[in-house]
């Protein structure tokens, strides 16, 4: 492999993420990652799904209770949306809470601009702003928004792909960027049986499948890689000790490959760990919400209390007693 086979465009902290965990002795590769735009297109394509029960519970839910939402953020704000994606609940949201500014921020910059396109197409007297950028850090806010009510909106329980340590900096990032008095509307995946969670990340059309397997097509493609996409298959498990779905890449049979010039070699049976969403029961989803500096002020759950949506609060921070 020479330079010319690695796109020049390429993530170097993309680049950086595969080769270290491709290293590790449990090879695990951020899900971020999963989410370039073919990515995007298929995990959209996830949320039809009939097995897939978030989506259209969080929809019914944010539908049920934005008007009580709107009392709280009132009129006029900015409305930042972290990991956008597809932006297919956000027409719910903003009609209800009639915004002045809408920041969508993702990672995948086309598939952004097109949604934020849609939306502003939508909504034409808002003015909508979107940022490329990765949402897990602290990220300075366009001028715009300055002196407006911010409402950061983090829907469809992504904030379980993260593990609880990245949980609590991902809030705390969150809430350095909207500031002291802003509001966070975030959606919480709760703990239900496997029967309904396996199914839900191992759709009987494949789909999931193609979404986990693109990973690989995308390291080839982006890094120079020669991974043989046909020696892995999609595997989700239940782990209960994590309170947790995994997601895994497993290997067929014994391969040899390399990324970005580095040679790696699997043996039949190894994974690579490519994305967790972690299921919450009440009490656990606010401890959470406190340790990342947010103050939960209320919260609406599903009839059958398959999902949660909270408005918190970055509230002064106080020591102690």
């Amino acid at each position: 492999m020479s330079e010319a086979d690695i796109d020049l465009r390429a993530d170097p902290v993309f680049r950086a993420d595969v080769l270290e965990g491709l290293r590790g002795p449990r090879r695990a590769i951020p899900a971020r990652w999963l989410y370039d735009e073919r990515g995007s297109e298929l995990f959209d394509e996830i949320t039809r799904l009939p097995e897939y029960y978030p989506t259209r519970t969080e929809t019914k839910l944010l539908e049920r209770c934005l008007t009580d939402v709107a009392r709280y953020v009132g009129p006029g704000a900015a409305v930042i949306e972290f990991g956008a994606g597809s932006a297919t609940k956000t027409p719910l949201l903003l009609q209800a809470i009639k915004p002045s500014a809408y920041v969508p921020v993702d990672i995948s910059g086309d598939y952004l601009r097109a949604s934020a396109d849609l939306v502003q197409a939508k909504f034409p007297d808002v003015n909508v702003v979107p940022i490329e950028a990765d949402f897990t850090q602290a990220m300075t806010l366009p001028d715009d928004v300055d002196g407006t009510q911010r409402l950061g909106f983090f829907p469809g329980s992504t904030i379980g792909n993260f593990v609880p340590r990245s949980s609590v900096n991902l809030l705390r990032h969150m809430r350095e960027t909207l500031n002291e008095g802003a509001k966070l509307l975030i959606g919480f995946d709760r703990v239900k049986p496997t029967s309904v969670l396996i199914p839900a990340y191992n759709d009987a059309a494949g789909v999931t499948a193609a979404f986990n397997l693109n990973l690989l097509h995308r390291i080839n493609r982006e890094l120079g890689g020669d991974i043989p996409v046909d020696a892995f298959v999609h595997e989700v498990l239940w782990n209960d000790m994590q309170s947790r779905i995994e997601m895994h890449l497993r290997c067929t049979r014994a391969v040899r490959f390399s990324v970005a010039g580095e040679v790696f070699a699997m043996r039949e049976g190894e994974g690579i760990h490519t994305e967790n969403s972690h299921k919450y029961d009440l009490r656990g989803l606010r401890l959470l919400l406190r340790a990342g500096c947010w103050t939960p002020l209320a919260d609406w759950s599903a009839d059958n209390d398959w999902f949660t949506l909270v408005l918190a609060e970055a509230a002064p921070i106080y020591s102690a007693p």
